[in-house]
């Protein structure tokens, strides 16, 4: 016999309760946990339950997003099934081409309202392609939130802001004078 062993043939170590260090029963052991599907695991008490992947803590595997999916049927060409993305890209970057240009208030503008643009296409379309990053709630958190965040600065940009907070400088002199 060779000097390396199959798994199969290396004795077993006795089955423990979980804490108890006693021995396990026959019904307590893993061999008798049947897993049904893919997302199914042994529980605390050792029987199979299904385990969900809405918000799960860690991340166990490399699934695709929920919607995922092409926005367009699989014969129509890359482009078109890919148009959600392509269309925030596309209004982003004309947004920085504005920027770029001296136009900084309307640039920053078309930036947030494109990425708002993202959130209201990753909640209201089932299937939005690549702009599905993650699961459709942190997505929409996401862009929705970075998206208001640029909007909001843009429209309190010096010189001539358009939104005024009176409470933002009152905090900054408060801050600054201490």
């Amino acid at each position: 016999m060779s000097a390396e062993r199959k798994a199969s043939d290396a004795p077993e170590a006795p089955a423990t309760a979980e804490g108890t260090g006693k021995a396990a029963t026959p019904e307590e052991s893993a061999e008798d946990v049947t897993v049904r599907d893919p997302v199914s695991a042994p529980g605390a008490d050792g029987a199979p339950r299904r385990a969900t992947r809405r918000f799960p803590l860690f991340t166990r595997d490399t699934a695709r997003p929920e919607g995922g999916g092409r926005a367009a049927p699989g014969d129509a060409p890359a482009p078109a099934r890919q148009w959600p993305i392509l269309a925030v890209l596309l209004t982003v970057g004309l947004g920085l081409l504005l920027t770029a240009l001296d136009v900084f208030r309307v640039g920053l503008l078309l930036i947030g309202a494109a990425l708002l643009a993202g959130a209201a296409l990753r909640w209201v379309m089932p299937d939005v392609g690549m702009l599905a990053v993650r699961s459709r709630f942190t997505d929409m958190v996401t862009y929705g939130g970075l998206g208001m965040a640029i909007v909001l600065l843009a429209l309190m940009m010096q010189p001539h802001p358009l939104l005024e907070f009176p409470w933002l400088q009152d905090m900054l002199h408060v801050t600054v004078d201490s």
